[in-house]
C-alpha cells in the first residue's frame, strides 16, 4: 500500500494485471502496455511507437500507465528518457513489477511528486549515479496479480529526483542484489516489468520512452 501523507491508498498498480494491457511477444520495450485507471478524473494515455508513451491527467483518482516487458528479469538494465515528467500532486516515475513464488510487488522509484514513498528502512544502494533508500512494506488482503493476497512490497527510492530530458538507466540487478543482502528475496517466477507513470489524486503530464 502506498501512503500519501495521512491518506492510505489502495495501490492500483496491484490491480492492473487483470485490467487493461496490451502484450506482444517481442523482446523490445513494447511487450507490455499498461493503462489502468479507477475512473476518477481524466486520464489521456497514448501508446506511442516503439517504447514511447505519454499521459496527461487531471484531478484523477488512481491510475497507472507504463511500458515495458511481458516477462520481467532480475538482470535487465532498463533505459528510459522522461522528456516530460510534471506531476502536480502525488505521482511516481518508477520501474515496477511482480514476481511469484514468492508473491512480491517491487518498485525502483526515480522521481515523484509531492510525496516520496517510505516504509521500513533496510539500508541503501548506490546505482546509476545515485543513492537509493531501501524499504519494505506489507499489504494485507489486498489486490494482486493473483487476486486478493497478503504480500510484501520491496522498494528502492532515489534520494534525489532524476533529471528530465536525459537518457537514464536503471541497472535492476544492483537493486535485486542489494535487496537480497537484506533478506528481501524476489520470487522465482517473473510477471511483467514496466517503466510506469503512476498518479493518485493529482494532475500532470509525462512523456517517456523506454528501451
Amino acid at each position: 500500500m502506498l501512503k500519501f501523507g495521512k491518506k492510505l491508498m489502495t495501490l492500483a498498480l496491484a490491480a492492473t494485471m487483470s485490467f487493461g494491457f496490451f502484450a506482444t511477444t517481442s523482446s523490445a520495450a513494447t511487450d507490455y502496455w499498461q493503462n489502468w485507471t479507477d475512473g476518477g478524473g481524466t486520464v489521456n494515455a497514448v501508446n506511442g511507437s516503439g517504447g514511447n508513451y505519454s499521459v496527461n491527467w487531471q484531478n484523477t483518482g488512481n491510475f497507472v500507465v507504463g511500458k515495458g516487458w511481458n516477462t520481467g528479469s532480475p538482470n535487465r538494465t532498463v533505459n528510459y528518457n522522461a522528456g516530460v515528467w510534471a506531476p502536480s500532486g502525488n505521482g511516481y516515475l518508477t520501474l515496477y513489477g511482480w514476481t511469484r513464488n514468492s508473491l512480491i510487488e517491487y518498485y525502483v522509484v526515480d522521481s515523484w511528486g509531492t510525496y516520496r514513498p517510505t516504509g521500513t528502512h533496510k539500508g541503501t544502494v548506490t546505482s546509476d549515479g545515485g543513492t537509493y533508500d531501501i524499504y519494505t512494506t506489507m499489504r494485507y488482503n489486498a489486490p494482486s496479480i493473483d487476486g486478493t493476497q497478503t504480500f510484501a512490497q520491496y522498494w528502492s527510492v532515489r534520494q534525489s529526483k532524476r533529471q528530465t530530458g536525459v537518457n537514464s538507466a536503471i541497472t535492476f540487478s544492483n537493486h535485486v542484489n542489494a535487496w537480497s543482502s537484506k533478506g528481501m528475496n524476489l520470487g522465482s517466477s517473473w510477471s511483467y516489468q514496466v517503466l510506469a507513470t503512476e498518479g493518485y489524486q493529482s494532475s500532470g503530464s509525462s512523456n517517456v520512452t523506454v528501451w
